[in-house]
């Protein structure tokens, strides 16, 4: 049996299975998962230098945010992990889906239709080759 305490036994299990590849993660971006998706789909797998081209030429809106995203993890594998940035890639991209903004649209004879204004959590890992 274990010694310690539940959550210091939690803390070192956690510890033990901590992800060391850099990553930035994006919350609350005003994209639908689906439109977010398109984009990285393009840039899976893809080497970083590659994958700033895609994005950079992309005429989607989700491109734009991607881009500033896929920066902000190739700086922090630079400065945190010191990684080359010549041998990363794209290791996962995926995007979540967050809280639905709820927006109502007046229609004839007094009715109400919903828009709903999808939000979505967009994260890029990255790793060395």
């Amino acid at each position: 049996m274990a010694k310690g305490h539940r959550s210091q036994i939690k803390r070192e299990r956690n510890a033990n299975n901590k992800d060391t590849r850099p990553k930035a993660k994006l919350s609350y971006a005003r994209v639908s998962v689906q439109k977010a998706c398109f984009v990285l789909d393009a840039i899976r797998g893809k080497d970083v230098t590659t994958a700033l081209g895609i994005v950079a030429y992309n005429p989607r809106y989700a491109s734009s945010l991607i881009e500033k995203l896929l920066k902000s993890a190739i700086a922090n594998a630079e400065n945190n992990n010191g990684m080359n940035v010549e041998n990363l890639y794209v290791a996962e991209c995926y995007a979540e889906k967050g809280p639905t903004m709820k927006r109502i649209r007046p229609r004839a004879q007094g009715r109400a239709y919903r828009i709903e204004k999808r939000i979505s959590h967009i994260t890029i890992v990255l790793n060395e080759r």
